[in-house]
């Protein structure tokens, strides 16, 4: 069977890859191709990296904040790490669930590469459970229950550049789950020229993030809210962890975006956008984007409609007003709020609708009008 060449509409606007990791054959239009992936099932063990061995064969995991503490031949709460006599084990190691090649502006990601396209993976599991996810076909399942490719890391650096993508993508469900898989793809990226990046809720702790910081070359945090009590019941998460991630990223140097999806009357009210804004640019300073991103009802939030335009817009004035350079209006194709614009002239730098580059107007990383240098990564 041949890999499909092309994209459908909805497959390229839809933005969601959870049904798509079902399919026959992911979606990797190129027409440089090695062998098609081994399809696998079943577990695949390589030891954690970080964890602290605990009396009586228990171990504490020190990958996410929540520090699960695992019995003999329990798991954590993410479902694909597993203590097996006192030693902790990934179960999703070079076992990805979905691979497509995306455009770059999908992640989103706008300031990084933009028209490129990159060269996506997936595991199955998540440290969080959203109720609105998009993709909960593939993060709320365990290794056992979903069929997986045998893709080692060597193989993914080697089809990310036979399909001409400039990058990995770590994307779709939650790559803090699969963080020694992320080094270690990203480490054979690095020897092919090939970059990667890692689209993340953040909520992880300093040690793993600070190792990926040494192998990534850029990432999108998913802020998903600027209260705990949002993280406390729509999340099952915290809040604290994730600007301390997006504190520690900024500080590294990382080219860092934000997304931030709008929920109509749970995360949406004016107050809170305004006091998120004031704190980006406080600690993470004003040159980080921000995208203002329509929700649409799913998973176990179906009972809300979709973001009206009006409250994206209405947010992306406020953080201009608050002095972030850079904020954008997503899942809207064709609005305004889409393109870039420099934050001194105002002129149209980078137009886009949708996943797709219309002009790209930056010469050398600048305006080319009043040649202000524009913050990113923009070869």
């Amino acid at each position: 069977m041949k890999p499909k060449m092309d994209w459908s509409r909805r497959e390229f606007l839809g933005g969601s890859c959870a049904m798509c990791a079902l399919a026959a054959m992911p979606a990797v239009p190129s027409s440089l191709w090695l062998s098609p992936p081994r399809r696998v099932k079943g577990l695949h063990l390589v030891e954690a990296r970080h964890y602290e061995k605990l009396q009586n064969r228990k171990i504490r995991c020190k990958l996410c904040p929540r520090e699960c503490v695992i019995d003999d031949q329990e798991r954590g709460y993410c479902g694909v790490r597993e203590n097996r006599g006192g030693t902790y084990y990934t179960l999703v190691h070079s076992r990805p669930v979905t691979y497509h090649v995306d455009p770059i502006e999908k992640k989103p990601l706008f300031h990084f590469l933009p028209g490129t396209v990159a060269f996506s993976i997936a595991t199955v599991g998540c440290n969080v459970e959203c109720k609105f996810c998009q993709n909960w076909q593939i993060s709320q399942v365990r290794p056992e229950q979903v069929e997986a490719f045998d893709m080692p890391p060597d193989m993914v650096a080697e089809y990310a550049k036979q399909s001409g993508s400039p990058t990995i993508a770590y994307t779709y469900t939650e790559p803090v789950i699969f963080q020694e898989y992320v080094y270690d793809c990203a480490v054979a990226g690095k020897k092919k020229g090939v970059r990667s990046v890692m689209i993340s809720n953040g909520f992880i702790q300093k040690d793993p993030m600070d190792e990926l910081c040494t192998v990534l070359d850029a990432v999108k945090i998913d802020l998903k809210a600027f209260t705990e009590r949002f993280y406390k019941e729509l999340v099952a998460g915290e809040l604290k962890p994730v600007l301390d991630t997006l504190k520690l990223l900024v500080k590294r140097g990382m080219w860092t975006e934000i997304v931030y999806l709008m929920i109509p009357t749970k995360n949406d009210s004016k107050s809170e956008i305004r006091e998120m804004c004031k704190w980006i640019v406080g600690e993470l300073g004003p040159d980080v984007p921000v995208h203002f991103t329509r929700f649409y009802p799913q998973y176990r939030l179906r009972n809300l409609p979709p973001t009206p335009v009006s409250t994206l817009r209405a947010a992306r004035e406020i953080a201009l007003e608050e002095g972030i350079h850079f904020a954008y209006v997503g899942n809207v194709p064709g609005d305004p709020g889409e393109n870039t614009y420099c934050p001194n002239c105002h002129t149209v730098l980078i137009r886009r609708v949708g996943f797709e580059i219309l002009e790209n107007n930056l010469v050398n990383g600048r305006c080319p009008k009043c040649h202000t240098e524009i913050p990113g990564v923009w070869s």
